[in-house]
């Protein structure tokens, strides 16, 4: 059996896993292993039509199971040295400090002040502040779960169809995906080995641009159908002016994180992850001075040690599994074939861009860009002309740099639109857990017009990759 063929055996058996309930990271740990043991198994030139004795096989046997056992061993230990990986409990951290540090009501009594008066207004005022509260945060589901206790009872209060107000949080909580600091950036800059600092800054154009459409689109619904969300007014200007300064700490941490990663007036402060901490150690203090007891310091660190040790289960598990891929030679199987059809390129990436959305109904996002990228990568980048085609050269019309950060955010976009899509929406999920007079079935419908908006977002970001990539051309 050639290595490839041991490939699509082994990799159909990781999808029945995951289709039958197992974890992602569990599933492809083993699926990885299970690949690594069969491919060195081959090599070791075991042939099931030759005779051998007992003890030849148990030789073959043993060597290819401590291969496997080295090669799965070094994983953790790798990638957690990583650095670049130290910005993902960086990043969950600030966001639960920020919900102690009381920043979230801020920003979103600020918003609701000054934007609550137009149709749809206490939604809109929820969008635009899960994006303020995504500049601060690297988790969509956390981002999910603060709002749905903040903004939903008030729109309840004010007389919003529950549906809505339920969609229009989940929907609003997957923009953390995408404007950073963004955990799910750092995975994929991680994987595909690109620059986290210009994938972050890349992220900060479309995520305001998303919130941008979401709000258009909440306006529209609102101006139709009068009673799904109507206008809160009597705000005078000094109240509107009185809610700008508890929120300004929000601006003060993303303007640090910037000035880290990227300094337009010279050289840059350090590194993301030194950003990161900095930001970090900003709304640790702000969150003392607002009150913060040792309860709820110890609540986010343990809230920000299980979603970490979650997210780098999946990781480890996901990366066996890639490992596996290496040796398996599918990745470049897989770019050869998407290179020899005969169809335009952009047809092509708009295929895969659907293939995504598919497999999000029934994965995770982080899970679904951990297996596929190792595969989808290097396909795309063969599509454009490879990793270092010039843009005059290219089939998309940028560099392979620039190729890989664009192709980046149109995947976390993608891994946002698989958080509310059913049945295996994460953030709807969460916002059903923590409203008990919501269901599941509620948010599912609730969320179901952000579909439109996500697709709109996502075409005008194909069509106009200027969007995506001009800030990170900057740097």
């Amino acid at each position: 059996m050639t290595e490839i063929e041991i490939g699509l055996w082994v990799t159909g058996g990781m999808l029945a896993l995951v289709v039958i309930g197992m974890r992602v990271a569990f599933a492809a740990g083993f699926a990885g292993f299970v690949g690594i043991t069969w491919i060195f198994w081959d090599k070791f030139k075991y042939a099931p039509e030759k005779f051998l004795y007992f003890n030849e096989r148990r030789e073959i046997w043993d060597g290819a199971l401590g291969k496997a056992f080295q090669i799965a061993g070094q994983v953790p230990h790798s990638k957690v040295s990583s650095q670049a990986l130290s910005l993902i409990p960086v990043f969950i951290l600030i966001g639960y400090l920020a919900y102690h540090a009381r920043l979230t009501s801020a920003l979103f009594e600020a918003a609701k002040r000054w934007i609550a008066w137009v149709p749809g207004g206490l939604a809109v005022s929820t969008v635009f502040a899960t994006a303020g509260f995504a500049a601060v945060s690297g988790a969509s589901v956390a981002t999910a779960a603060v709002f749905a206790r903040i903004a939903i009872p008030e729109m309840l209060q004010a007389g919003y169809n529950k549906r809505f107000a339920a969609g229009v949080v989940a929907a609003g909580g997957t923009l953390a995906s995408l404007i950073p600091p963004s955990a799910i950036l750092v995975i994929y800059a991680i994987i595909v080995e690109q620059d986290v600092g210009k994938l972050l800054l890349a992220g900060f154009i479309p995520g305001a641009f998303s919130a941008l459409v979401y709000g258009a689109l909440i306006v529209g619904i609102a101006a139709i159908f009068k009673t799904v969300g109507p206008p809160v007014t009597g705000f005078t200007w000094r109240e509107r002016f009185e809610s700008l300064p508890p929120a300004l700490p929000i601006v003060a941490v993303v303007v640090i994180i910037i000035f880290f990663v990227y300094n337009p007036f010279g050289d840059a402060w350090g590194t993301p992850t030194e950003g990161g901490a900095v930001g970090a150690f900003i709304v640790f203090v702000m969150a003392l001075l607002r009150g913060m007891r040792m309860k709820q310091l110890k609540e986010a660190l343990i809230e920000t040690a299980k979603l970490t040790v979650m997210i780098f289960t999946i990781i480890w598990g996901v990366l066996i599994y890639v490992r596996f891929l290496g040796f398996a030679k599918l990745p470049d199987a897989f770019a050869d074939w998407i290179t020899s059809l005969h169809y335009p390129p952009m047809l092509i990436l708009i295929c895969i861009l659907l293939a995504y959305a598919v497999l999000g109904m029934f994965m995770d996002a982080i899970g679904m860009l951990l297996l596929t990228l190792p595969v989808v990568y290097p396909a795309v980048m063969a599509l454009n002309g490879g990793e270092t085609v010039a843009a005059a050269d290219s089939a998309f019309g940028m560099s392979g740099p620039m190729c890989a950060i664009w192709f980046g955010i149109l995947v976390v976009k993608m891994a946002e639109f698989c958080l509310i899509t059913p049945p295996i929406g994460l953030n709807c999920f969460v916002v059903a857990g923590v409203r008990p007079e919501l269901s599941v079935q509620d948010v599912f419908r609730g969320v179901t017009p952000f579909f439109i908006a996500d697709a709109v977002t996502i075409g005008l970001l194909v069509a106009f990759p200027w969007i995506v990539l001009w800030l990170p051309s900057l740097a």
